[in-house]
């Protein structure tokens, strides 16, 4: 079967700044990252391959292993953070902000002389390309700088942050950590949506243990060296190998409080009930979207089109964040839709390293399932209208983007999550038509309108506030800036991520308080000198 290969089919042309991402990597992850120590390993391991298929063998190419964990090996992950919690009283949730602050600057210090490798096993392993893999790096140590910055303010900003004094009662307000907490990330974005819950999670003194994705694992292993030397022992673990056979013995263990999960509704909800007291476990979620984009009659067409374009199909369309849904009024679908393909069919395909914008899928079953959907909608009335996509459309792990029209309600491309280069269009001519498919959907993530009028806008804006996170005027659905709330609803999150509410998602409110006297205020004054919970982040 023809596939994308790696080193001999690079063309000739590729950047001299992408030349050393031509190399493939070898990650040897074949230990276990436990209690702060790199530990060696005699079991079973996994080999992680790439989409990229080797030339010398016809297979996809191996870039490198991990440990295969068992069911006993998860548990001395979650035990050994449990023993760095020691039920609140370890020293990192012990320790002041200022320090752990310190630490976590410390281990982005570390981190930084590994960017090139970490970019080049994006590229490898997921195949993002080289641009979309640097900024995945460049953005998570941004979104780490913000997150301190807006920490280090927050004795200002936070309400009650200082003492205040409320009918008679003085009370001053800080946010210690939850505890013990298992996060998950999913392969599309492993380094930056780990990240954005780790790093803030850490900062507000939890204790975490890390399920490495099964694809889009090996980045993280680059990272070992730096958390061993930046962080105490005990306070991140990693778990390898598969989810079914780790995960669920670890939340049986009822020392998990909080979990953060990014990934599938029906995978969190297999783990929350194998709690033994899922009462006390704090979840913060982001997961599925069926992003919907409504295209009114009077949208300026060649803004829509490359919004469309690009929300749709940026990283393959493998992100939670892409437009998965269009509705385009009937009296100009068609317009659109020559507008769109030509956009889509223009997009170059190729290796990460080529500047390519479709590159290979790094999910081995997703070319098929791809296609199973594809058929459903052609068999149920819809064509795919661009030359080269569909049937056919694969080369290897290659998918070439199909434009499907016009999607029904009835076909499963209107209601399932695509995660992938398949852009389905459904045409309406009453609003009432979007309003259905509104009510029918399970997800509530993301919405954009493209029109120029703000009258007709506006009954959209107020019907879509209640159903979904957030709403796009002529732009692409999206999750940043990361200072603004990417938040949703139905069966797409729980919790709010950004700079700031991280912070919230991953600790509690603390309130020291007393009746507002002399005395009181005397010994108050002494505590906060004294306490390391009181003390000032900046010194």
């Amino acid at each position: 079967m023809p596939a994308f290969q790696c080193p001999a089919l690079a063309p000739a042309s590729v950047g001299p700044s992408d030349e050393a991402y031509k190399s493939k990597p070898d990650i040897d992850g074949a230990f276990k990252f436990v209690g702060g120590q790199r530990l060696p390993w005699a079991g079973e391991t996994t080999e992680v391959t790439s989409p990229i298929v080797d030339s010398s063998t016809g297979k996809r190419t191996v870039i490198g292993r991990v440990a295969a964990l068992q069911e006993a090996d998860a548990v001395e992950a979650v035990e050994a953070a449990a023993k760095a919690w020691d039920r609140g009283q370890g020293k990192w949730p012990q320790s002041t902000l200022a320090e752990r602050i310190a630490a976590v600057r410390r281990f982005v210090e570390l981190l930084t002389p590994a960017r090139g490798s970490i970019v080049n096993a994006l590229m490898w392993e997921i195949c993002k390309n080289s641009t979309d893999a640097a900024a995945e790096f460049d953005r998570t140590m941004k979104f780490v700088a913000s997150v301190i910055e807006t920490l280090e303010g927050s004795d200002k900003s936070e309400a009650f942050g200082s003492w205040t004094t409320v009918c008679g009662v003085r009370g001053r307000v800080r946010r210690g950590p939850v505890g013990v907490t298992m996060m998950l990330a999913p392969f599309n974005y492993p380094l930056n949506e780990m990240y954005a819950m780790m790093i803030p999670a850490l900062l507000m003194g939890n204790v975490i243990v890390l399920k490495l994705p099964a694809i889009g694992g090996l980045a993280h292993i680059l990272t070992v060296e730096a958390l061993e030397k930046a962080l105490p022992a005990g306070v991140i673990n990693f778990v390898t190998g598969a989810g079914r056979k780790t995960m669920g013995p670890i939340m049986k263990t009822g020392l998990v409080d909080c979990l953060g999960f990014i990934g599938g509704a029906k995978a969190t909800d297999a783990l929350i009930v194998q709690h033994p007291q899922p009462h006390r476990l704090k979840v913060f979620s982001q997961l599925e979207g069926k992003n919907i984009a409504i295209v009114l009659p009077d949208a300026d067409l060649e803004v829509a089109a490359a919004q469309i374009a690009l929300g749709s199909l940026t990283y393959n369309g493998q992100r939670c964040t892409a437009c998965k849904l269009i509705m385009a009024h009937d009296s100009v679908a068609e317009v659109l839709l020559e507008k769109l393909v030509a956009r889509i069919d223009a997009l170059k395909k190729g290796l990460p390293w080529e500047g390519a914008a479709i590159t290979p899928l790094p999910e081995p079953a997703k070319p098929d399932y791809l296609e199973s959907v594809l058929d459903d909608a052609v068999e149920k009335g819809a064509k795919v209208v661009n030359a080269g996509a569909g049937g056919g459309s694969r080369a290897g792990a290659l998918f070439t983007p199909a434009v499907v029209y016009p999607v029904t309600p009835e076909m499963r491309l209107f209601g399932e999550e695509q995660f992938g280069p398949v852009v389905p269009v459904a045409k309406f001519s009453d609003t009432a038509e979007i309003d259905a498919a509104v009510r029918a959907s399970w997800n509530g993530q993301q919405a954009a309108i493209f029109t120029t009028s703000a009258a007709k806008a506006a009954p959209l804006v107020d019907m879509l506030s209640t159903v979904v996170g957030r709403i796009n005027i002529n732009s692409q659905c999206s999750r940043g800036p990361d200072v603004f709330p990417f938040s949703g609803r139905r069966s797409s999150a729980m919790g709010t991520m950004s700079v700031t509410e991280a912070l919230r998602a991953f600790s509690v409110e603390t309130i020291v308080a007393f009746p507002d006297c002399d005395i009181n205020q005397q010994i108050a004054e002494g505590i906060e000198a004294e306490a390391k919970f009181l003390q000032p982040i900046q010194q």
